[in-house]
Parts: C-alpha cells; sequence; structure tokens
C-alpha cells in the first residue's frame, strides 16, 4: 500500500509552533497524516516497512531478481552543494550493471516542502528525506512519487530531477520508446528514451545487486540512524567535504546572483554584509563537521559503515581514493570505472565547466586560491575555524600566503 504526505502551510506553521514550545519538533513529520493506497506496504518513519514490500508485487513481471543479499550493500554519498559531489557520484554511477545509481532524488522533497511550507523547516523535512531514501534504497519508487510535480501518471513522469546523471536510467529496459510531443528537461544523454517509468526503474534497481545515492540535502548524520538499523539495508556512508574557502569561492562562481553582495563586499566595498547568510556559513559549517565528529567517534550503529572523504584528496590521488572507497563500500572496482576515473581526471580546461563532471583533478584543489580576495578568506577562517581544523585546512596568514600555491593549504591527515 502507498503512502502519500499530505501537507499543507497551516498545518505545519502550526505543528512546529506547538512542537517547539513542548521542545519535541523532530517529531512533527511523524504526525504527517498518510493516505494509502494499494500499492504501497503501511510506513511510519521509524518502524521499519513489512517483508511483503514491492519486490515481491513486481516479481511475476520482472523475471529473476536477488535471492540473496549476501554482499549486497545500500551507499549514500553525502556532501553539501559544490564539493565535487557529481563528480565524487559517478564513480559509482560508473561501476556497472551491478549498481543501481541515483542523482539527487531528494530535490523533489526539498522542493515540495519549500512550496508547501514557504520554506524548508529541518525537523520536517529531516524525516521526510529519510523515509524517501529508505524507500528508494528498497527500490520503491512510490513514496518519491508523492513528492514529485506534476505527479507521475500511471507512475510514468517525464520530470525526475537529473535523469540523464543516472546510467541505470537511460539503459535498457528502464529506456523506453520515445513519446511525440512530450518536452523532457533532464532528456537521457546517450540515448533518446521515452517518460521514465517508474515501475520499470523499481524493477531495475532490484535486478542490481548494489543501489547508491548521491545527495546534498541531509543536514545532520544523525538523522539517518534507522536506515543503519534497518535490517534490510546494509548500509554504508561516505561523507564528502571540502575546504570551505574553496565551497563559498565555487558558489560565488556557480550561484552569482545570489552572491552579488558578497561579490561586492569581497572586492573591497564598503557595504554591510548580510548577517543572515554569514549565520549560514557558519551553520552549514558547524553541521558538517557535528555529521564528521559523530561519524569519526564511530557508535556501535555507525561502527564500519561511515568513511569521511576529502575532495582535495580525491582530486589529487582519484585512482587511490576510488579504491579505498570501493573496498570501504566492499562493491568491486571495475575496469569500467577505472576508465571512466582515468578519463575525467584530466580533463581539458575546455571539458571543466561549472557543473562538468570532467576535471583535470590536480588544477581543481588549488584553483580558488587565485579568484578570492584575502578579505573572504579571513571572514570564512574565522566563521568555519573548528571544521577547518578538524578536516585538516590550514588558514591563510595573508594575501600572500594565499596566493602563493607552492604552500599548501592542506595536511596530510589520515581519517579511519
Amino acid at each position: 500500500m502507498r503512502i502519500k504526505y499530505t501537507i499543507s502551510v497551516i498545518f505545519i506553521v502550526a505543528l512546529v509552533i506547538i512542537e517547539k514550545e513542548n521542545n519535541i519538533i523532530s517529531k512533527v513529520s511523524d504526525k504527517l497524516t498518510p493516505r494509502l493506497t494499494p500499492l504501497t506496504p503501511r510506513l511510519t518513519p521509524l518502524t521499519p516497512l513489512p517483508s511483503t514490500n514491492v519486490s515481491e508485487q513486481l516479481q511475476s513481471s520482472t523475471g529473476p531478481l536477488l535471492d540473496s543479499t549476501a554482499g549486497q550493500r545500500h551507499v549514500l554519498l553525502l556532501a553539501g552543494t559544490r564539493t565535487g559531489s557529481s563528480f565524487v557520484g559517478e564513480f559509482f554511477n560508473q561501476l556497472g550493471p551491478e549498481v543501481f545509481y541515483l542523482f539527487e532524488p531528494l530535490w523533489h522533497v526539498e522542493r515540495m516542502l519549500t512550496v508547501e511550507s514557504g520554506g524548508t523547516n529541518a525537523s520536517v523535512a529531516a524525516p521526510a528525506y529519510r523515509d524517501v531514501l529508505r524507500q528508494l534504497l528498497l527500490c520503491n519508487f512510490s513514496l518519491l512519487e508523492d513528492f514529485m510535480e506534476p505527479r507521475p501518471q500511471e507512475h510514468v513522469t517525464a520530470a525526475l530531477f537529473r535523469r540523464e546523471s543516472s546510467r541505470a536510467l537511460c539503459e535498457e529496459p528502464v529506456c523506453t520508446l520515445p513519446a511525440r510531443r512530450v518536452f523532457e528537461r533532464y532528456r537521457c544523454r546517450v540515448r533518446r528514451c521515452g517518460p521514465l517509468n517508474l515501475t520499470l526503474a523499481g524493477q531495475s534497481c532490484l535486478q542490481r545487486r548494489h543501489r547508491a545515492i548521491k545527495t546534498v540535502r541531509v543536514r545532520q548524520l544523525e538523522t539517518l540512524r534507522p536506515l543503519a538499523e534497518d535490517p534490510r539495508l546494509h548500509m554504508r556512508f561516505i561523507q564528502l567535504v571540502r575546504d570551505p574557502r574553496a565551497v563559498l569561492a565555487s558558489r560565488m562562481v556557480a550561484f552569482s546572483s545570489r552572491y552579488r553582495s558578497w561579490q561586492r563586499w569581497a572586492a573591497g566595498e564598503e557595504l554591510p554584509l548580510d548577517q543572515d547568510e554569514v549565520r549560514k556559513l557558519r551553520a552549514n559549517c558547524d553541521n558538517i563537521r557535528m555529521s564528521a565528529e559523530l561519524g569519526l567517534q564511530q557508535p556501535a550503529w555507525l561502527r564500519g559503515r561511515y568513511m569521511l572523504v576529502r575532495y582535495e584528496d580525491i582530486a589529487r590521488f582519484p585512482m587511490r581514493k576510488a579504491a579505498e572507497m570501493y573496498a570501504f563500500t566492499g562493491i568491486p572496482f571495475t575496469a569500467q570505472a577505472e576508465q571512466w576515473i582515468l578519463k575525467n581526471t584530466q580533463a581539458s580546461q575546455e571539458a571543466s565547466g561549472v557543473y562538468s563532471t570532467q576535471k583535470n583533478s590536480s588544477q581543481q584543489v588549488e584553483k580558488w586560491r587565485r579568484s578570492v580576495s584575502f578579505r573572504l578568506v579571513q571572514l570564512v577562517q574565522e566563521e568555519c575555524s573548528a571544521t577547518m581544523r578538524l578536516f585538516g585546512y590550514r588558514p591563510a596568514e595573508n594575501q600572500q600566503m594565499l596566493s602563493d600555491t607552492s604552500l599548501s593549504l592542506i595536511e596530510d591527515r589520515t581519517f579511519l
């Protein structure tokens, strides 16, 4: 049977106020009213699904499914925007026919919650993110459908965000004949496919041994604890981090319209910097650091399930770090993945665009130092000092030190 999250602005606001007064705002999402349909099993956010899930309903039409979970892995790549996560996500997307990879499916959830409530409240979003991730890792797309706009018809949609970034969604049997007069914003690149049939996507997922999802929308690792404790999932969490000075520099280029005041301030203009934006910068660094501190402490529920990776290490030593990531997840390092990494870590300057997954990786590490002012770097170093210390990013003491790329601002670190 299928859950449908019904969310209204009044309902969410009222709940937030009441729960805040009682210091239990984290339970807001558990109070969202479920509406059930015949295709999805009953689900409450913290209660495991019964064994009769979508795989049993689909088995008759898909042919043989995996009859054993031995060696199976469910991987979540957790990151922030402009940390190189699209590039690193391809390490799993390119592994071949045994891996089912999804690129940012939570985009739909964030968008729906933002539209409904006028903003994304973390206490409402976190359990919604968790539940959608759980179902996708179990190859069930029905809960994600409830957050898609326009809503899929008969489980078919032409609007899945960045469908083309998942090889599994652009290959047979998921790739169907193109439909006339149907606009698809996220068309498959290597071949023409019709609108995405999410039932076929679920079948393809079930026929692949491993599942991997990349997301930049989960704020705190702790909120995913139920996934680690779900006996049906064999979770591995990889947290990707990057020097916050480089992240801000990249965001100012990629999202320039949002950072015009930052750009003017960094250039030396005497205008007040938006303090809300500064607080967001600090909060973002704190969230990343707290998740990493939790993961590195290796509590029982995360023991052997968590890995911290710096983007700078991947950029400098892509093959070595890829091998470490595959060894951690238990997924074999395929020749197809090796070829992709070799090709895409030595890309030309023309191919290394803002949103490209092709990078001359060694050059990317230091590129930001030539594009930002010391004034901006000082601000980040003040607001994110604890985060930088944890990850081994050295502060620049002056403009000369910042500009001299022969002096590394990256400490050699091993994160166990």
